[in-house]
């Protein structure tokens, strides 16, 4: 018999207890149920209204013009979980109640709690999908997705995110009257001493990942920097490693590498050409003449080649100099030696046929005996001039 009795008593005294409670709170039984019919009314509004947004973005991600955008703010809007809503609706009903302080300031904190954790929670949602998709979109290759961008998208999103958890955690704290000054302040001091003690690897990984999203080179491509050429191997968070023509591996940091001009060989569509070529200046004015014309008639016969000009650039005593420009169509540097090679066999052979010398002009070096006459007296003097060479100059030729 005893058992029913305190059950009764114990819920008699949790009824006082309630009544009691609502009554401190000046919350009569009439307001009560306003407050909790709004926060049902707000849940069926809030849910329905989730469910229509989601089927509008669900259509317009169909459209092409909208696709990106529409998808992304969908598959954040999954992350609205049942409990975000269900809290806010209770909120909305306990915030139609004149509640007396310091209930009403626990509610503002409330409040701020529930919207500050939900919208984190969907900065979080969005910052690993655009982030994933950018990436994913600068990063494709036939073979897959470029490995150093799947890590540069693991450091990037991971320093996101702790950015927007810390935000939130310092603007709770802030909210609940905790002074985070004087914290933010330690975290900056620590923040700028940990930057110089590690700047410059934070120096390498930043410039890894600029690396990754701008794509200066990639892996394969020939490129050219500072002193050294060679064939990019791999780009790693700190390091990349170029093999260079002479066989050895280069590894540079990549600040180091961003820090140069470099040459991307792999990305030219065409290779511009100039060169020159030499004749005797004692060639005949018509024959000289005729030399440009025929160099183009040489360049133009050759495949993927087009011939810019051709013209008679410097006339001095030694040489006639003739400067050729033309455009390679295929940026293989291979092809562009052997095509080189081809015209400046053609030509020599052209030389020949017409005649005209690509030997320089000679010269003639003049070698005098100096006045000996006061030295060496009349009768050296006397000698030199029964000599065969007597005192005339004597001449070298070159």
């Amino acid at each position: 018999m005893g058992g029913p009795v305190q059950k009764e008593s114990g819920l008699n005294n949790f009824y006082a207890n309630v009544h009691n409670f609502f009554a401190s709170l000046d919350i009569t039984l009439p307001n009560a149920l306003f407050a909790i019919g709004a926060a049902v009314a707000s849940y069926i509004l809030m849910h329905g209204a989730l469910i229509l947004f989601r089927r509008r973005l669900g259509r317009l991600s169909e459209e092409r013009q909208h696709r990106t955008i529409a998808q992304v703010l969908s598959k954040t809007l999954a992350r609205t979980g049942t409990l975000a809503i269900v809290a806010t609706a209770i909120l909305i009903g306990l915030s139609v109640l004149d509640l007396p302080e310091p209930w009403d300031a626990r509610l503002g904190h409330l409040w701020f709690l529930t919207l500050g954790l939900q919208l984190a929670m969907f900065l979080h949602r969005a910052v690993k999908i655009g982030s994933r998709r950018y990436f994913l979109s600068h990063g494709r290759k036939p073979g897959g997705v470029d490995q150093q961008v799947t890590v540069a998208h693991t450091v990037v999103i991971w320093l996101l995110q702790t950015t927007v958890w810390v935000v939130f955690m310092l603007a709770m704290l802030s909210n609940l009257g905790i002074n985070v000054t004087t914290f933010v302040a330690s975290l900056g001091i620590g923040g700028v001493a940990i930057a110089l003690a590690v700047q410059n690897i934070l120096g390498d990984l930043f410039a890894s990942m600029s690396i990754a999203v701008d794509k200066p080179f990639e892996v394969g491509d020939s490129i050219s920097v500072d002193k050294f050429s060679g064939t990019v191997e791999h780009v790693g968070l700190k390091t990349t490693r170029v093999r260079a023509v002479g066989g050895e591996q280069v590894i540079i940091s990549n600040a180091e590498l961003l820090r140069n001009t470099v040459y991307n060989y792999r990305r030219m569509t065409t290779r511009r050409i100039q060169f020159t070529l030499r004749a005797s200046p004692s060639t005949p004015r018509e024959l000289a003449a005729r030399v440009p014309e025929l160099l183009g008639e040489i360049i133009g016969k050759h495949e993927k080649v087009r011939f810019d000009r051709a013209h008679l650039k410097t006339l001095d005593q030694n040489w006639i100099e003739y400067e050729i420009v033309y455009t390679m169509l295929d940026a293989d540097y291979g092809l562009y030696m052997d095509t080189q090679q081809a015209i400046n066999l053609d030509a020599m052979q052209m030389f020949e046929d017409l005649g005209i010398s690509t030997a320089p002009r000679p010269q003639h070096l003049l070698i005098q005996d100096p006045d000996q006459r006061d030295v060496r007296g009349a009768d050296q003097a006397a000698a030199n001039e029964d000599s065969p060479e007597g005192g005339r100059p004597r001449y070298l030729k070159h």
